[in-house]
């Protein structure tokens, strides 16, 4: 009964998580205001502003949410990041995770 309740849950996260990956072509979309720090396709020409580009998906996620929420400050990047959306937020990490 433990192994089939074991692969039933793990089916389960296999078929569920391709729905809450973001949407990648939407993230390109909304990252047009990033760019003027972290470069158009995250790659930043300015050692103060971190490359985005090949970063990890929930990791960019994570921060993200992080300055939205307030845990982690930025004079620059908390305000970005107050107004992005739970879905903006999947979408940019989408973006910028497919970017080498």
């Amino acid at each position: 009964m433990k192994s089939l309740f074991a692969a039933l849950l793990l089916l389960l996260v296999f078929v569920a998580a391709p729905a809450m990956a973001g949407d990648a072509a939407a993230g390109k979309a909304k990252s047009v205001v990033c760019a003027a720090c972290h470069g158009a396709d995250g790659h930043s020409v300015n050692p103060l502003w971190p490359n985005l580009a090949g970063q990890k998906e929930q990791y960019l996620i994570k921060q993200l949410k992080a300055f939205r929420s307030g845990s982690r400050k930025d004079p620059t990047m908390s305000p970005m990041a107050a107004g992005l959306s739970d879905d903006d937020i999947a979408n940019l990490a989408a973006y910028f995770s497919s970017q080498k």
